[in-house]
């Protein structure tokens, strides 16, 4: 899924701004727990003010993701 993930990274370049967390970082348990990170692997669709705008668990395909991706870029 990271090859795909990355494809679209470089595809939505400059549109989308991708963020990885590690999950296994203790630096960054506030932020997972104010997202209620608790499953690998989670997306998260923020706004520009970092609202959530669409939580994602598990397998999302890379037709799902262009499609919401488009849809919060109109």
């Amino acid at each position: 899924m990271a090859s795909m993930v990355h494809g679209l990274e470089a595809e939505y370049f400059g549109r989308v701004r991708f963020t990885y967390l590690d999950a296994d970082d203790p630096q960054t348990q506030v932020f997972q727990r104010e997202l209620g990170f608790n499953y690998q692997p989670e997306f998260y669709l923020l706004d520009a003010n970092g609202n959530v705008l669409k939580k994602l668990i598990g397998f999302v395909s890379e037709e799902e993701f262009r499609s919401l991706f488009d849809q919060y870029l109109q």
